[in-house]
């Protein structure tokens, strides 16, 4: 769980909003950060074998030349507040969790690094590039219920959730592109936006729990505490 911006000095920071690390509190679990070293390449690899499961948070954009070198320069200018040493250390907590087996959950920026270090796209800009989908930058609404998405049957999320449609808040500029060959979309929004990736059915038959989100959940278990299930499962995952 990591993020750049701190609040304390101007320089280089590791912060993260509360909301997160409340939300695996309130499930049970104990949250720890992971400050973004890349460069000392065996950080990743004892972080995550010292924790039972990893979160990657949401937070400023990825550099467009990870997953689109050939990105238009108009497009790629809508990239903003990219922090190649997080993209690269995620990549690494990402490699490190699949090998040795740990459980992942994805918040809004997390399935987008997800599916980018597997193998997938992004969608860098949604207005710019799917003009005729709704508007999901709703920043100021993170706390609201604000569109509906279809849970595929057999998901993990349904199997969350109990249900096969459900209302959640939308916060994102940026979406999940063409998906990773070991990764399926399980909710879309209308306009065909994908709001949850989780393994194929085929990977999931062996495999660790791994669950990603566009939306935010962490800020709607005050106001709907259905939303907590999510962090409960993950912590039930890494228990």
């Amino acid at each position: 769980m990591t993020e750049h911006k701190g609040a304390e000095f101007r320089d280089r920071s590791t912060s993260l909003s509360f909301w997160y690390t409340r939300a695996i509190a309130r499930a049970g679990g104990i949250p720890l950060l992971a400050p973004n070293f890349p460069e000392q390449k065996n950080l990743a690899r004892e972080m995550v074998t010292r924790a039972d499961g990893v979160m990657l948070t949401g937070g400023d954009d990825l550099q467009p030349d990870l997953y689109d070198p050939a990105l238009p320069r108009r497009i790629k200018a809508k990239a903003d507040g990219v922090d190649p040493a997080r993209d690269l250390f995620e990549f690494q907590l990402i490699e490190q969790a699949l090998q040795q087996r740990k459980p992942m959950l994805a918040i809004c920026r997390g399935p987008q690094v997800l599916n980018i270090a597997l193998g997938g796209g992004l969608v860098t800009d949604i207005t710019t590039e799917r003009p005729k989908a709704m508007f999901h930058a709703r920043k100021g609404e993170a706390h609201k219920l604000v569109h509906s998405v279809e849970l595929a049957k057999g998901s993990l999320m349904r199997k969350i959730f109990r249900r096969a449609t459900l209302r959640i808040n939308s916060a994102h500029h940026q979406a999940v592109g063409d998906l990773a060959p070991m990764l399926r979309a399980t909710a879309q929004t209308r306009d065909g936006i994908i709001e949850v990736i989780e393994l194929t059915e085929a990977e999931a038959k062996d495999a660790p729990f791994l669950l990603g989100m566009q939306f935010h959940p962490e800020r709607l278990i005050d106001t709907h505490p259905e939303f907590l299930r999510v962090f409960k499962a993950f912590v039930k995952a890494c228990a």
